[in-house]
């Protein structure tokens, strides 16, 4: 079980990379405001939600302690990147602040996952 856990905590780093990654390659278009949300931004939300409920799920069945208000807030976290990220996927350009938002948001749920204990 310890092995499926670490594939899937692998998983779930490997969507913030896509998530994070997309914003860092933008950021340099969000200047001259004609950033845009990349496939590779929905893509890794929806990796890490997904990826994310099934780590709760296998450490529950562990019975490893699982901080669920902590993954509440992360989980709010990313229901807002990924409602921002979906409703404005095909649009030419993203206004400065919605996208400002995501790369925020994102960074925040990184830290969270490491510095909330």
């Amino acid at each position: 079980m310890d092995v499926l856990i670490h594939l899937f905590v692998g998983l779930h780093i490997i969507g913030i990379a896509a998530l994070l990654g997309g914003f860092l390659t933008q950021m340099k278009a969000m200047g001259r405001g004609t950033a845009r949300y990349t496939p590779a931004m929905l893509h890794g939300a929806l990796t890490m939600l997904v990826t994310g409920a099934v780590l709760i799920g296998l450490n529950q069945a562990q019975d490893h302690p699982v901080d669920n208000v902590k993954m509440g807030v992360k989980l709010a976290l990313l229901i807002v990147i990924l409602g921002l990220v979906y409703v404005k996927r095909d649009d030419e350009k993203v206004e400065k602040p919605l996208f400002a938002l995501v790369g925020a948001l994102t960074l925040a749920n990184v830290f969270i996952a490491v510095l909330w204990t």
